[in-house]
């Protein structure tokens, strides 16, 4: 009793100094976010000088009306906003405000105004720039997509889907060419710039009244809110920043979607069509109806300016305060990875840039590997599979035999160590066991004797997979009732070959 009051006394004395630490790092974290801070009235000056001179150079009249000067902003994120604010003032001025005689016989004043405002919303800097001229042009958008061969003279194209256009590289309507526009520097390099920051963009007009730009950015580039998804069995980091809503299918429009339909979530006046992020990440692999345990599946609303989507995941984790880390330089050409982030329990997570990734759902190759992978789904379904469960403490090797399996048209589930299995062979027993021998709290040669213990259990094939290669562990394994050793690193031949000589026929006829 003496002892266990001790032990007491020593975690209650640990926890309470972890909870002091973990005040500490937040108060050092905050400091050191606050001397990086600046007044956005810093380049209001600058920005009012921009409308001036465009406005003289243009032969029109315009005033800057700001709000939200004395507000605090990342001095990084304010620098990397000044040329994307410039570069829209001048195109509110070039293609938005009129003439002083076009704003007079439209009775509006002589003065155009354009409206800049920053507000903080939770962890995120909201930019709004308005203005109050003839909105956006879309007949000259459209004639200036079909001249660039962007849209066939016949074809519908929605609002969204002309102003998607304006974020095309090197899109302009301008039809002279002076300081101000026509130079074939467009609004995809605006949209670069704030993607780069992990913002978005989203643009909208009202014909004769203006355009309204609202910047959606992190209040900080360094630390961001992002949202824990689980994508088939890897688990990712998405900034909220580029997710509009958290939403559950309905069964019929999952059902629909995995049927290989084309199918669209409505939400409010919108319609975001139903696609599976895992597919979107170079998986390949997605399960049918019948297979899914949540047959209303959490999904990612997501919309910018170019696109929309509703992006079906595993599992939605919450949301967690994250430190991106840059990536190294080999996955530069991989889309749709922004970082990489470290979880508290030291799990590294990769930080998705979902406007990468739905910019690819309309390119060839990606039409062709999710209509190969859900068509792969439905055939699964009418024929019975082998199931295999792989038992090993090493996530990289669980999750490297799982995909080799996978692509055998195996069903795998997974174990991360001899406890773990022992609990899920109460539940389900699979046709084999691919088993590990070093694992923490109950190791291979544990798992062997209770299986071969349990009588519903005893007849199951186990495959020992492990970087024990000596004759001693060879023969112990062979003496408790293993049906095949294969010692790490193995070929994946050896391991199918193991499979189908266990199984026999049945492999034969089911395994791929």
């Amino acid at each position: 009793d003496v002892y266990k009051r001790q032990l007491g006394d020593h975690a209650r004395e640990v926890s309470s100094l972890l909870d002091q630490q973990g005040k500490v790092n937040k108060d050092i974290q905050q400091s050191l976010m606050r001397t990086g801070m600046v007044r956005f009235g810093s380049v209001v000056s600058r920005l009012r000088r921009v409308v001036r001179q465009s406005a003289q150079e243009l032969g029109k009249r315009a005033e800057l009306l700001v709000s939200g000067e004395d507000a605090e902003v990342d001095r990084v994120v304010l620098e990397s906003m000044i040329a994307p604010l410039e570069h829209m003032l001048r195109n509110s001025l070039a293609h938005g405000i009129e003439s002083p005689e076009i704003r007079r016989q439209h009775d509006k004043p002589e003065m155009g105004t354009i409206t800049l405002g920053l507000r903080r919303e939770g962890a995120e800097l909201v930019l709004e720039l308005s203005d109050d001229g003839a909105g956006l042009n879309f007949a000259a958008i459209r004639a200036k997509g079909e001249e660039k061969g962007l849209l066939q003279p016949e074809e519908p194209a929605s609002p969204e889907d002309l102003i998607a256009l304006l974020l095309r590289p090197g899109f302009s309507t301008a039809s002279s060419v002076t300081q101000i526009a026509g130079r074939g520097v467009g609004m995809d390099v605006v949209n670069e710039a704030i993607r780069a920051m992990r913002g978005a963009l989203l643009i909208q007009t009202d014909p004769g009244q203006g355009t309204r730009f609202i910047i959606r950015l992190p209040f900080s580039l360094a630390v961001t809110q992002a949202l824990l998804a689980q994508v088939g069995e890897s688990l990712y980091a998405i900034p909220l920043l580029s997710i509009e809503l958290v939403i559950r299918l309905q069964e019929s429009e999952f059902q629909a979607y995995l049927s290989g339909e084309n199918v669209q979530h409505q939400y409010g006046e919108r319609h975001y069509p139903i696609h599976n992020l895992g597919l979107l990440t170079g998986s390949g692999q997605i399960r049918s109806f019948e297979e899914v345990t949540d047959r209303r599946p959490p999904t990612l609303l997501f919309r910018s300016a170019e696109a929309s989507a509703a992006l079906q995941v595993e599992a939605v984790l919450g949301n967690r305060e994250i430190i991106v880390k840059p990536v190294g330089p080999q996955f530069h050409g991989v889309p749709g990875i922004s970082g990489a982030t470290v979880l508290a329990d030291g799990r590294v997570v990769v930080v998705l840039e979902l406007a990468a990734l739905v910019r690819n759902i309309g390119s060839q190759a990606q039409k062709q590997l999710e209509s190969r992978a859900l068509r792969n789904a439905r055939q699964e379904t009418r024929q019975e599979k082998i199931t295999i469960m792989v038992i090993d403490d090493s996530i990289t090797m669980r999750k490297v035999t799982a995909r080799i399996l996978e692509r055998h048209n195996i069903q795998v589930t997974t174990a991360k160590d001899g406890l773990d299995a022992v609990a899920m062979l109460q539940t389900q027993v699979p046709d084999l066991a691919i088993l590990d021998i070093e694992m923490p709290r109950m190791d291979g040669f544990e798992v062997i004797a209770h299986v071969r213990n349990q009588p519903n259990l005893r007849h199951m094939p186990i495959i020992m997979v492990t970087s024990r290669g000596g004759d001693k562990h060879r023969e112990r394994a062979m003496n408790l009732g293993v049906n095949d050793y294969l010692t790490k690193p193995y070929q994946e031949d050896q391991l199918m070959h193991a499979i189908r000589t266990i199984l026999g026929e049945r492999a034969l006829a089911l395994i791929s």
